[in-house]
């Protein structure tokens, strides 16, 4: 046993992969078993480095455009989705590819087709430039969904007929960042269509609700993820608002600057829905090495939700 300071994890549950996650690794692995190496795959699957790794160990080929790709080779779509015009010159060229959208995603992706097919203009809740955002608004002709960032876009964004606007939302965001956006979008739009069931998928929500729970208390709170994953850097907003005094991101143990735990006795930790779980243990294993660890586990809720894999790699 170590006899140093004594330190007290709390463990976020659920944390980790979510089922996008999972069928999305699961896609290009059965690819490669079905096709051989190498199977190439538009943008990074998961913005995860060490999963990617691991898959182009494997024989996966990441690029971030579709020209390229050679023809006669698969290609997989991220989990974040693409726009339109992708699968459609994959076609165009006759190349085999397979879509590891997710299906939280892609009904996002539907909503706002519905909306644009009943003559609604469409806001999309969610930050400019991540693929998720270029993928649902890549589905619709350019004049017809708006982006909305902040309550501020809410105030200057002027639809061609107020009465007829409908909104969707990025499925990783801050549920409670987006409260604010919706109830200002409510209040100038009352009669804007909303999304049937929440937009910000479930693994999202899921992980919030955890580190609202371990954060209170904690003196530091350490959230697994990369800089480019939306829901990870969300998870450091949510520690720090719920009461956590410090939260920083981290891609693993390796990136953990030792000076943030002095003084601490309380660790809150959790990882973004695109993290794996080794690098969780990872960091309870090197904190264990300098300090006398004992593990709470804060769960929240359990997940059992899992995705069929598309039917292209059954056949």
């Amino acid at each position: 046993m170590n006899d140093s300071q004594p330190l007290v994890i709390r463990l976020a549950a659920p944390r980790g992969f979510c089922a996008g996650v999972d069928r999305a690794i699961q896609i290009v692995e059965e690819a490669l078993e079905k096709w051989g190496a190498p199977v190439y795959v538009r943008h990074e699957i998961v913005h995860n480095a060490h999963v990617v790794s691991r898959l182009e160990a494997l024989g996966a080929i990441f690029v971030e455009e579709l020209d390229e790709c050679p023809e006669d080779r698969p290609v997989i779509f991220s989990a974040h989705g693409v726009p339109k015009s992708v699968p459609a010159e994959a076609q165009r060229r006759n190349m085999i590819f397979v879509d590891a959208t997710c299906p939280l995603v892609s009904k996002v992706h539907v909503e706002a087709e519905r909306h644009h097919r009943e003559g609604r203009e469409i806001v999309l809740i969610g930050h400019a430039g991540h693929p998720e955002v270029i993928g649902t608004m890549g589905q619709l002709p350019g004049d017809t969904i708006t982006l909305i960032e902040t309550v501020q876009d809410v105030a200057t964004f002027e639809p061609k007929d107020p009465g007829n606007v409908a909104f969707v939302t990025q499925t990783t965001l801050s549920v409670d960042d987006t409260a604010g956006i919706v109830a200002a979008l409510q209040a100038r739009f009352p009669g804007i269509s909303s999304p049937h069931k929440e937009d910000i998928c479930y693994a999202t929500t899921n992980r919030q609700d955890a580190v609202k729970s371990l954060a209170p208390g904690a003196d530091l709170v350490l959230v697994i993820g990369a800089k480019t994953s939306s829901n990870s850097v969300r998870l450091v907003e949510v520690a720090k608002r719920a009461g956590a005094a410090r939260a920083e991101l981290i891609a693993s143990a390796e990136s953990i600057d030792w000076s943030w735990l002095d003084g601490v006795s309380t660790l809150g930790l959790t990882a973004g829905a695109s993290a794996p779980e080794d690098l969780v243990q990872g960091v309870i294993d090197a904190c264990s090495e300098k300090f006398d660890v004992s593990v709470e586990r804060v769960e929240t809720a359990r997940e059992t939700v899992t995705f069929k894999l598309p039917r292209i790699l059954a056949e």
